[in-house]
């Protein structure tokens, strides 16, 4: 079984970016939320208040089909995960990417694949994000 993360209640976000911070601390151990591998942005209109943008673990991801040096490997439960030492920098991953989910890392120029721990759901205080089990 693999588990992927999904936005459940978006109505529900208060806008805290408790998400980002926990994912940015536990991964990256940034004090920020620029190293988290989603985001929480303020939009106003069709979406309401705040748009939350999270890898849906394509099964053929758009993201490494644009890498030019394969640094992003496909999992077999869908998504991907960084190579890093491919990696040439190019940003083409997070251009590919249509629902703009692939967040990028501008201090190391790398993509910041999300690998669906659920370190984000767990510090969201409304249940806004939520790690489902999938067969």
């Amino acid at each position: 079984m693999s588990k992927r993360l999904t936005v459940a209640n978006r109505d529900q976000c208060v806008g805290c970016f408790s998400c980002m911070y926990a994912c940015s601390r536990t991964f990256r151990r940034a004090g920020s939320t620029n190293k988290a591998a989603l985001r929480v942005r303020v939009y106003s209109g069709v979406e309401g208040a705040f748009s939350l943008r999270t890898c849906l673990r394509c099964a053929e991801p758009d993201c490494a089909a644009a890498c030019p040096a394969g640094a992003l490997v496909v999992q077999p439960q869908g998504g991907v995960r960084l190579e890093k030492e491919r990696c040439i920098s190019c940003g083409a991953c997070v251009r590919a990417c249509v629902l703009k989910a692939l967040q990028w890392d501008e201090e190391e120029r790398i993509p910041l694949p999300c690998v669906h721990c659920g370190t984000c759901a767990r510090f969201c205080p409304n249940n806004v994000l939520t790690l489902t089990e999938e067969a």
